[in-house]
């Protein structure tokens, strides 16, 4: 058994056994759960809208090269730049020269999965850069010295009584304040930051080819306001997260936000093209976009695992998963975790090291009920099945 496996067993057997936290999780994913049917009566044909939606992923991925080939040339139009980046150390190697470059001290940081795929906190601080998370959840567990618990929500296994008690410990708060209390406490802190930084650090939901530009999603306004307000915004993204054109937002944008809050949209959807032009009053003087790899080529390669790439990070299958509810998600002990993490994790990473998180599914096949974008759907078989010699899938043909 390898050692990833000793530890996701260990984990998983604590964390079952916690009363406390089944009960915390359980009443955060039934809020989840109780919003998402108003949210989706917004489409007058749900199935056909995440048929379509898989269709549109179907096409970016099978024509990746050419999609992010045109992404690079509108971007550069305007004054962008475009690093393509193999692996995590290429990608920290290309920032670190880049806050060099700009003798940088601080960055503000907005929600992104794929810096923590780096541990990119962990190699700032090394440089002596301070990098401070901006959205809420994310700065909670930062406070906390956590990583996030869950790909949307990031302290969703946090009370607001824990996180009170966090606030008194790290920031010597009065130790029973409100979470509209507790909001603004880190809005006072954050605001500061955004002036103080020299570089602000977002991930993207969309790469948009057809223009060049990137699209984020947000319910706090702090992404945009890390790409705006420092001199030069640097956005790190996985290859895979490309759609062909600006108008199938009207179609993701909605989807993401129903499968992944609840939401019809979400409050802030910005759409960024390049730096500040000469007509314009705000914005970043340099804009820099790093394409990262890191394994996502492996997946494509194979056929059966490509269809993974499709995903667009909306944490549905994780508030799904009865495996998720019960273990957590620190107990995977990796960026991604719940279905889609066992899936995508082994390929991305060692496949020997981590194949045991194939057989964290109860083959229920909910998952797949609940994706935004069909994934598997044709043969109802869970998505938390990953083939162990490292190709294909544990049970069924696609």
């Amino acid at each position: 058994m390898s050692e990833s496996a000793s530890s996701f067993n260990a984990r998983s057997t604590v964390k079952a056994a916690d009363l406390d936290h089944r009960r915390k999780i359980n009443f955060n994913i039934g809020r989840y759960n109780a919003v998402v049917p108003a949210g989706k009566q917004q489409f007058a044909d749900l199935s056909t809208a995440r048929e379509r939606a898989k269709n549109i992923k179907w096409r970016a991925i099978e024509s990746l090269d050419t999609q992010l080939e045109d992404f690079e040339a509108a971007l550069t139009k305007r004054g962008g730049k475009v690093i393509w980046a193999e692996d995590t150390a290429q990608a920290l190697e290309e920032i670190k020269k880049i806050c060099i470059e700009k003798n940088c001290k601080t960055i503000v940081k907005s929600k992104s999965m794929v810096t923590e795929e780096l541990k990119l906190n962990h190699f700032l601080e090394e440089q002596g850069i301070e990098s401070v998370e901006t959205d809420l959840g994310e700065y909670i567990q930062q406070l906390d010295g956590e990583p996030p618990y869950h790909i949307v929500t990031p302290a969703m296994h946090k009370s607001k009584e824990d996180v009170a008690k966090l606030f008194y410990e790290k920031l010597h708060t009065a130790p029973n304040l409100t979470p509209q209390q507790l909001t603004l406490v880190a809005r006072e802190k954050l605001r500061a930051k955004y002036v103080q930084a020299e570089i602000g650090i977002t991930g993207a939901n969309f790469i948009i080819s057809d223009i060049g530009g990137i699209a984020v999603t947000e319910n706090e306004g702090n992404a945009r306001l890390s790409c705006a307000f420092p001199k030069t915004h640097i956005v790190i993204v996985g290859i895979e997260k490309i759609i062909p054109s600006m108008t199938d937002l009207a179609l993701f944008w909605p989807l993401l936000a129903t499968f992944g809050t609840g939401q019809k949209m979400t409050v802030y959807n910005t759409i960024v093209t390049g730096p500040r032009q000469p007509n314009e009053t705000d914005g970043p003087e340099e804009m820099i976009v790093i394409l990262l790899d890191n394994g996502r080529t492996s997946i494509l390669s194979n056929e059966k695992a490509r269809e993974s790439l499709y995903c667009i990070r909306c944490g549905a299958c994780l508030n799904a998963c009865p495996i998720y509810k019960n273990i957590g998600g620190h107990s995977y002990d990796t960026t991604y975790s719940g279905p889609i993490g066992a899936v995508i994790t082994p390929h991305l990473k060692e496949m020997e090291e981590w194949k045991h998180l194939s057989y964290a599914s109860s083959l229920c096949g909910n998952c797949t009920e609940v994706c935004a974008v069909f994934f598997c759907w044709t043969c109802g078989s869970c998505i938390c099945v990953l083939a162990v010699e490292g190709y294909g899938w544990g049970r069924g043909s696609h």
